[in-house]
């Protein structure tokens, strides 16, 4: 008779044996089916978004304009709020401060407007036919392209110095107005800095009543928690005194209420003798009040992410193509036993000057801080490059052996 053994403590180890050669296996399987020498995780990420890349570029240049018009309609009616309700605001309270936010707020103004207009519609750059320098051949233009030019697919043309194409301007960021882009960025944040400093006050007035709220206005949703928690069941958090009135007595409208003089006069159905006026100039002002320092916040958040990072591509000297073209050609060439520099990275402070046209009589006063038509160094065609700037004593130019 045959004798049966369990062995249950061998069980798991075998289970986990067979896990793993069937995962080798399938491995193996698709390694024999789709391997491929040239082929990464990068690129199969690309090819499978390819489709998103063609509907940008299909309707890209149909949205340029749209968004053109949102800036400009967004831009206008922050300026028109600041006018009509902060700028009183201040003015009750001092009349030193209102002339220092004349006359700051009008230099932002003014440069906001002057860079918006100037990156819009300067022409980024295009290589002639003929060029000093060749790089490569453009496969779409079938034209040489010089040092650091790109394609853009969307203006169907190659852009001298090209970062990259900017719906919001309807344009391409390119050698001739990158530093207009720039300018226009840095001053609309610290636009709408100035306005959420100067309008806070309000906003807390308008947002939270006369009640206390222990986290900055920014943090609204914590303190709305603030208010669920330790507030009064009788009062929710409605946005303020101002719409907690509003609301009451819009559930109490019946037929008969009147609009008088920009109030309206509200029937009670529980008291028809009495009847509440609301000022209905005053939910506009608290509207547009709470209006302008959200939508500033959420363009402080957005505008600080994008300046830091062109901050950044400004002092290694590279554009936002550049960036992701270097990052592939360290990888490259750390494979062959070779460090790639950038050879157009001078330095931080060369950088910045490069990038903002200054020397030969231009100061970063007068030509940065205020409106300026100065064209950049160079003519977009050539650049110097690190190695032909004569320091031999550096030991990180160019290619160089491990």
């Amino acid at each position: 008779m045959a004798l049966v053994q369990w062995r249950l403590a061998q069980f798991p180890r075998r289970l986990v044996n067979r896990c793993k050669e069937f995962t080798s296996w399938l491995i193996l399987l698709r390694q024999t089916l789709f391997y491929n020498e040239f082929t990464s995780y990068m690129v199969a990420l690309e090819t499978a978004a390819e489709p998103l890349f063609w509907a940008v570029e299909k309707f890209s240049r149909y949205f340029g304009p749209i968004f053109m018009v949102v800036v400009v309609c967004l831009t206008t009616s922050v300026v028109v709020i600041f006018y009509v309700c902060l700028l009183p605001h201040v003015y009750s309270q001092s009349l030193s401060k209102t002339l220092f936010h004349l006359v700051f707020g009008h230099w932002l103004l003014v440069n906001i407007v002057f860079n918006y207009v100037m990156a819009a519609f300067t022409d980024p750059g295009h290589p002639p036919r003929e060029i000093p320098e060749t790089v490569s051949i453009c496969k779409k233009c079938i034209s040489p392209k010089p040092p650091r030019a790109h394609h853009c697919s969307i203006c169907n043309k190659c852009v001298l110095k090209m970062d990259h194409h900017c719906p919001w301007i309807n344009n391409c960021v390119g050698f001739f107005n990158h530093r207009y882009f720039f300018q226009f960025c840095v001053f609309m944040l610290s636009g709408t800095i100035y306005v959420c400093i100067t309008g806070l006050d309000l906003f807390k007035q308008h947002f939270y009543g006369d009640k206390y709220y222990p986290f900055p206005a920014v943090f609204y949703p914590l303190n709305m928690a603030y208010d669920i928690i330790y507030g009064d069941p009788n009062k929710p958090f409605l946005g303020g005194i101002a719409a907690y009135q509003i609301n009451a007595s819009l559930h109490q409208k019946v037929n008969g209420d009147q609009e008088v003089n920009g109030h309206l006069k509200v029937i009670s159905p529980h008291q028809p003798g009495q009847s509440l006026e609301v000022d209905l100039r005053g939910q506009n002002y608290h509207t547009a009040v709470v209006y302008e320092f959200v939508l500033c916040s959420a363009v402080v958040v957005a505008l600080t992410l994008l300046v830091l990072w062109h901050v950044r591509m400004i002092s290694f000297g590279e554009t936002n193509i550049e960036v992701y073209i270097n990052r592939k050609e360290v990888v490259r060439l750390k494979k062959l036993g070779l460090i790639y520099t950038n050879p157009y990275q001078y330095g931080f402070v060369r950088n910045w000057q490069v990038f903002f046209g200054l020397g030969n009589g231009r100061t970063f006063v007068k030509n940065v801080l205020f409106p300026s038509t100065h064209l950049p160094l160079g003519d977009g065609l050539t650049y110097p490059r690190v190695q032909s700037l004569g320091d031999k004593d550096r030991s990180d130019q160019g290619l160089m052996l491990l």
